[in-house]
């Protein structure tokens, strides 16, 4: 190999090594073998945080306050927005999402329901009361699982 070929092969290296990198870093928590992208769709603004919310293959903790496995946020962007977490194990979970508009750390909810927009894996449709569990639950499979959510406007 000649110095100029050694040199592209050190440069493509590093740029992998910084673009798995990227990937790690760009997911929440501990890296393991199975990730989740969850992309939403329908984000109007991009004011505030998307908040993801991740729950266990147990319809009592579901929607439930101290239920989930993981609770984190991105900065909203529109016309979609982009979540990833680290699963702990292949296996059956459920997603609720919503779009923290004001900033404030919680899903604001009025006399005549939700105050900001929010949606769920399976995209189920949500008349007058939440999912059940079984409509929005969904099998993350080895490796990486692709979701997409809907947001329903508030």
């Amino acid at each position: 190999m000649t110095v100029n070929s050694l040199r592209l092969a050190s440069l493509a290296l590093a740029l992998t090594l910084a673009g798995a990198a990227a990937r790690a870093q760009a997911c929440e928590g501990t890296p393991s073998a199975n990730r989740l992208t969850i992309i939403v769709d329908g984000v109007a603004s991009a004011k505030g945080q998307m908040t993801g919310t991740l729950y266990p293959d147990d319809k009592s903790k579901f929607l439930v306050a101290g239920g989930s496995l993981k609770v984190w946020r991105v900065p909203a962007a529109t016309p979609s927005t982009t979540l990833c977490i680290w699963l702990p194990a292949p296996g059956t979970y459920a997603i609720a999402i919503y779009q923290d508009v004001n900033d404030n750390g919680k899903f604001d909810v009025g006399s005549l329901g939700p105050k900001e927009p929010y949606g769920f894996s399976n995209n189920p449709r949500i008349l007058f009361s939440k999912p059940s569990y079984e409509k929005v639950k969904f099998l993350a499979t080895a490796a990486e699982t692709t979701l997409h959510v809907r947001l329903n406007p508030a």
